[in-house]
């Protein structure tokens, strides 16, 4: 570890592993202060997430103290693909990053946080993608001195917290009709829910996954969801955060069967649908899974206090029935003045890969049309 100071506030950079793992308690303690905290900035994500997907060598932690006290930090990695490049610990599973900053001096943390990341950031560009509106990471990009640029990243869905019949009425008269018709297929089917403990976890996440191959079976699985990695992270990050109450994991029975099961991250801020399973079968049954989760998960939300259910990233039409509130994830490039010709190559290399991107999908209808067409004179 290599430390500064900062008035009363010590700054220090943890590239050692072990270091990292025996934050658990203070680190715990330093998210319940932070209000913008979502489940991705817990430990038992991110260590969890680091033991299957980090590379020796490039741990970058910053921390802030006040005494022996944890008051700040910003969970990093080194990156030298295409660049060198400083980004969050979670990589592309992870729908939200934040830094931390305990509310109760956050005035002088996320300063601190600013001037001990600009000095980690002397060789690299600083990549902060997926940074949720409000989140403490706005303010350290307001504090940066060297060069900057803001992108829009994901898009988020999300609803308020209300009774479910509430959550029913905001939709359109017939869409509203058809889930209450839904609702009462699916409890005449007699399915019944049950929270796992943390000891039955593995043998749940196993059952989940197993559920998610099956539902999207020649539909385009996510790959990363099939691997071992995944598995073993989902396993011990969900573990840990049951435990802890950071997370819950939802069974969903049929005749004594597991039919379906949904895994959960909560924090003060929020209840988030992070990953589900569902039996293909229950189709057969008129039962709509997705309504069946957000009925279990807004209940939920509302009995502990939650504002907000969030659907997580993705725009997926199913979401926009209910008429959520979009909102769209911001990224962060930062990057020390000397440093600046390197940020603006990358943002260039960014937005060019989305124009890309976007005239794919402009061009993709004209594309089916004309191999339809071909098809039909190939036909004649």
């Amino acid at each position: 570890m290599s430390a500064g100071s900062t008035g009363a506030l010590s700054v220090t950079l943890c590239r050692d592993p072990r270091q990292f793992a025996a934050l658990e308690e203070p680190w715990n303690r330093l998210v319940r202060s932070c209000p913008t905290a979502t489940p991705f900035q817990s430990h038992a994500w991110l260590h969890s997430w680091w033991l299957s997907y980090g590379r020796e060598g490039r741990l970058r932690v910053l921390l802030v103290r006040r005494g022996d006290e944890l008051v700040g930090a910003a969970a990093l990695m080194l990156v030298h693909r295409p660049l060198p490049l400083l980004v969050p610990l979670g990589g592309g599973i992870t729908d939200y990053f934040d830094v931390l900053a305990d509310a109760r001096c956050a005035d002088e943390v996320v300063p601190a946080l600013a001037r001990g990341l600009h000095r980690a950031a002397r060789g690299a560009v600083v990549d902060l993608r997926e940074v949720r509106p409000g989140a403490a990471a706005e303010r350290l990009y307001a504090h940066w001195s060297g060069a900057r640029t803001r992108l829009a990243d994901s898009t988020c869905m999300e609803l308020p917290v209300l009774p479910f019949d509430e959550l029913v009425k905001r939709m359109p008269k017939a869409g509203a009709q058809r889930v209450r018709a839904k609702l009462r297929k699916t409890d005449a089917a007699g399915i019944e829910e049950r929270e796992v403990t943390e000891e039955e976890v593995p043998r749940a996440v196993r059952t989940l996954l197993r559920l998610h191959e099956k539902q999207w079976r020649g539909r385009g699985v996510t790959p990363e969801h099939l691997r071992p990695r995944f598995a073993e992270h989902l396993t011990r990050a969900t573990r840990r955060m049951v435990r802890c109450g950071e997370g819950r994991l939802t069974e969903f029975r049929l005749e004594g069967k597991v039919v379906a099961a949904n895994v959960t991250l909560l924090s003060a801020g929020l209840s988030g649908g992070y990953l589900y399973g569902a039996d293909p079968g229950l189709r057969d049954k008129k039962v709509d899974v997705a309504t069946l989760l957000l009925r279990h998960e807004a209940g939920r939300a509302l009995a502990e206090g939650r504002p907000v259910v969030s659907f997580l990233r993705g725009s997926e039409p199913y979401k926009n029935h209910w008429r959520p509130e979009v909102v769209v994830n911001q990224r962060f490039l930062l990057a020390t003045t000397a440093l600046a010709p390197l940020l603006r190559l990358h943002e260039s290399q960014l937005t060019g890969r989305e124009r890309a991107v976007e005239a794919l999908r402009e061009s993709l209808p004209a594309a089916r049309d004309w191999r339809a067409r071909l098809n039909e004179l190939r036909v004649r």
